[in-house]
């Protein structure tokens, strides 16, 4: 009986915050079939572990630190670096039109072309609106790495904005190279 309760109240609370879920890890490697897989994964590991959740103070921090974790260990195996190479050499999937739609895709861009662990600071930081602390507990290290990844991340998304502005601008006969 108690076996039913914890996959019950499991079963719930995956089912509420996986669409949440699915967009943190979108953001983070770019790609919805492999935020679906994150998500899989951080799901499988968070059932794994549901019966000592009752004494963790803040589920949604853990579920997203578990996240994280599993996006920056998938980044550093071999089939990481191998499939980062791979979507480099594919078009990019095709977006679906939206009210902020060229902005949207530019900032998705933009922010696919970081490092995985100043992407992972800045979704941290700019969209789930954690302070530098709790980023810093997410991703298991000192509030001074935050600060510096946040910072280095901000810095190449107004480069890569600002080329992709000029690039707008510019004529097609005046493209902008570099």
């Amino acid at each position: 009986m108690a076996k039913q309760t914890r996959d019950a109240e499991f079963t719930e609370y995956a089912s509420a915050r996986s669409p949440w879920l699915r967009k943190v890890a979108y953001l983070l490697c770019g790609d919805w079939h492999r935020a679906d897989d994150l998500v899989q994964e951080t799901v499988t590991k968070l059932y794994v572990r549901w019966g000592r959740m009752s004494k963790v103070e803040n589920i949604d921090g853990y579920v997203r630190t578990v996240l994280v974790n599993t996006f920056l260990a998938e980044q550093r195996s071999p089939w990481g670096r191998w499939s980062a190479r791979r979507r480099e050499d594919t078009l990019p999937e095709r977006a679906v039109p939206g009210p902020d739609l060229d902005v949207s895709v530019d900032l998705r861009a933009a922010l696919s072309a970081l490092p995985p662990r100043q992407r992972a600071t800045v979704v941290l930081r700019y969209y789930c609106d954690l302070t530098v602390e709790q980023t810093a507990a997410a991703m298991a290290c000192s509030t001074g790495n935050v600060k510096s990844q946040t910072s280095r991340g901000l810095d190449a998304l107004r480069r890569h904005l600002d080329r992709e502005t000029a690039a707008a601008v510019a004529g097609p006969s005046e493209r902008i190279t570099s």
